[in-house]
């Protein structure tokens, strides 16, 4: 027989949280930056391809591996992906850049869903996602964060606005050095290790 597949309600919570942290970051920056797009030649790159990626590269992190460490990051990633798709469901249903504006409805709909699915999944799993929470900042939060921005910053960087490209540069760099510290402090603590 096979091996029993455990439930993770606290990654489920870690991918929406980003899900939802993405998706804001997402509809934010296009409602202040409408006519900033990345042009190709005759394409329009939208930030659902993004998404798809960070998806896929959750995705396959979290079912080749098993690591604790390792779930989390597919969970950012995964929930990061998520939110710049859902970000963009209008063009997605219409084929029509016209349509990410067309229905302020779909914002609604998609808050509310979030909202309640939060809502839902902490009165269930409270005590399971406050484990989790206090375990994520007390032990890797340098690194679970600095990936984070590092996704979302990346995703605005490929625009022809030199704004938007060096506020996401900012943020980009500020991740690197979170990611950093994280790998920093790993180090000292296996030194120390060694020398007791």
């Amino acid at each position: 027989m096979g091996e029993e597949i455990k439930e993770k309600p606290n990654l489920s919570i870690i991918a929406l949280t980003s899900f939802i942290a993405s998706f804001l970051i997402a509809r934010t920056f296009t409602t202040l930056n409408p006519n900033i797009v990345l042009v190709s030649g005759d394409y329009h790159i939208h930030h659902f391809w993004y998404g798809i990626a960070l998806l896929a590269v959750g995705g396959w992190l979290g079912i080749s591996y098993q690591s604790e460490k390792i779930d989390r990051l597919a969970a950012i990633l995964f929930g990061a992906g998520g939110g710049l798709i859902g970000d963009e469901v209008g063009i997605l249903l219409t084929l029509s850049a016209r349509a990410y504006w067309a229905d302020i409805t779909y914002t609604f709909i998609i808050t509310f869903l979030i909202i309640a699915s939060m809502v839902l999944l902490i009165s269930k799993y409270r005590r399971a996602i406050q484990n989790e929470f206090s375990h994520l900042l007390r032990s890797n939060a340098s690194l679970y964060i600095g990936v984070f921005m590092a996704a979302i910053s990346l995703a605005f960087t490929l625009t022809n606005n030199i704004v938007i490209i060096s506020v996401s540069g900012f943020f980009a760099v500020i991740a690197f050095i979170l990611v950093l510290s994280y790998f920093i402090q790993q180090i000292r603590m296996r030194r120390r290790e060694g020398k007791s």
